[in-house]
């Protein structure tokens, strides 16, 4: 039994500031590190053999935090752009809320948490999906069946992607599935690498993204 270990990044700049960031790079804010640290701690009774990051930033400065409060930076870590976050296209660095009075509080709800709600030059949930399983597959689900702890640190749209594969969540129901700041999400695994036992971890934060 391996366990599978899945973080979201803390506060970015652009966080702070409620805009998209999709596919852009923003750094930690000084509270995001300081959280991040926090999230380290959260997981200090379970080894990591492995670590994954997106390639964006914010997952890396996160990442970085938790091994060092840990005292596991040695731990063999790969970056990848297929756990990357959503790309938000003609949305990115726009405000979310001004945005929302723009296109209405429906449509606004539709593009953030629905399954295939399409965004002008952007991604849909749908399209981060078809990118994050089969990384997970190929890359990360080897290593579990190996009996592996694997910490992955991504993104909300990312990570709402994995769990709705390792859940078997159906379409419909993705929009309430949701990966808050300071969250951490164990999953057991099992040899043939089905969930066995989920847990959620959960750093106390006041980040409002």
């Amino acid at each position: 039994m391996a366990k599978l270990i899945v973080a979201r990044h803390h506060e970015s700049e652009w966080n702070k500031k409620g805009l998209w960031t999709g596919n852009r790079d923003s750094h930690l804010t000084e509270y995001g590190f300081k959280k991040s640290c926090e999230m380290g701690e959260l997981i200090r009774d379970i080894h990591i053999d492995r670590a994954f990051a997106s390639m964006q930033v914010r997952s890396i400065e996160t990442l970085s935090c938790m091994l060092e409060t840990l005292n596991l930076i040695h731990v063999p870590t790969v970056h990848s752009s297929s756990i990357n976050e959503r790309d938000y296209g003609d949305y990115t660095g726009k405000n979310k809320w001004e945005m929302q009075q723009l296109i209405g509080h429906e449509q606004w709800e539709k593009v953030r948490r629905e399954w295939d709600c399409p965004v002008p030059n952007g991604e849909t949930l749908k399209m981060v999906f078809a990118r994050v399983v089969p990384f997970y597959e190929e890359s990360i689900l080897p290593l579990l069946k190996g009996g592996n702890n694997v910490l992955i640190v991504s993104h909300g749209n990312a990570i709402r992607a994995l769990m709705k594969h390792l859940e078997h969540i159906p379409d419909e129901a993705v929009k309430d599935i949701e990966m808050l700041f300071g969250g951490i999400l164990i999953y057991d695994i099992a040899e043939d690498g089905s969930v066995t036992h989920k847990e959620m971890r959960q750093v106390e934060s006041d980040v409002h993204a």
